[in-house]
């Protein structure tokens, strides 16, 4: 059987999210903070919605009458399998995460856009986030985010191999779609796999931070961020000693490994 070769659309920035079933609730939400993007004139996004597993039915919580929404399901293999899936499926020059259970805030894409367009040497953005709380309100936490403006390849390392988290949140992701591809997608892991993402994406090329908050996080007790495994005991060590390794590894390929690295 052949492989059919996905067209890629110049001006398109596709948006790829992750559903399952205890998130699908959510998406209501994550669409309407999508449907009230304005975007430069002549762009224009598409969503690719990636069930992870049967049994999710995101359709069912969707307008059906949207021809930008885009639903696939495949096999369960965990939120970052789920979001590589969903970039396959993409069109875009650009690629915006946004998981089931995020909201965008108002103006994000546009800005993301203009990045990427005006400069070439910036092969990524990320932004500002505030947490969405269960009553709605919402709380920013600004303490490690850097100075808005470029990123320079190589420095994100440094802060998440003292802290194990990075100094900026790669939930808010957008990324030019041929350094997505070099990469192969989120690494697959059960968690962290955007974080790996991120280190990756840091040492092949600049970044750029919006100092306006661009993600509304929501926090709740079925996120992953939220199990017990996430930062501590023998599944965190591994997914910290692959993160490093991998990162370390594209450094040193892409020449930008400093001694204060080498420790």
């Amino acid at each position: 059987m052949p492989v059919t070769h996905t067209p890629v659309h110049s001006k398109v920035v596709s948006v790829v999210t992750p559903v399952h079933g205890e998130a699908v609730r959510f998406l209501p939400s994550a669409y309407a903070s999508l449907d009230t993007q304005r975007l430069p004139e002549g762009w224009s996004w598409e969503w690719c919605v990636q069930e992870d597993g049967p049994g999710v039915h995101a359709a069912a919580h969707l307008p059906d009458d949207d021809p930008r929404i885009r639903i696939s399901t495949a096999r369960h293999g965990g939120p970052h399998v789920a979001r590589t899936l969903a970039f396959a499926r993409s069109t875009g020059r650009y690629v915006k995460n946004l998981d089931a259970d995020d909201q965008l805030t108002p103006g994000v894409l546009a800005r993301d856009i203009a990045v990427l367009e005006e400069q070439p040497e910036i092969g990524w953005t990320t932004s500002r986030v505030s947490d969405l709380l269960e009553d709605g309100s919402t709380v920013s936490f600004e303490l490690s985010d850097p100075l808005p403006g470029p990123l320079a390849r190589g420095g994100a390392f440094p802060f998440w191999d003292e802290h194990h988290r990075p100094p900026v949140h790669p939930a808010t992701l957008c990324v030019r779609r041929d350094l997505l591809a070099l990469l192969g997608g989120w690494m697959a892991l059960p968690a962290s796999g955007d974080t790996g993402l991120l280190l990756g994406l840091d040492a092949l090329a600049d970044g750029w931070f919006h100092g306006e908050t661009g993600l509304l996080y929501r926090k709740h007790g079925a996120q992953i961020t939220a199990h017990p495994h996430h930062t501590a005991g023998p599944e965190w060590q591994a997914r910290m000693s692959l993160i490093r390794e991998h990162a370390l590894a594209l450094q040193d390929w892409a020449g930008v490994r400093g001694p204060a690295m080498d420790a």
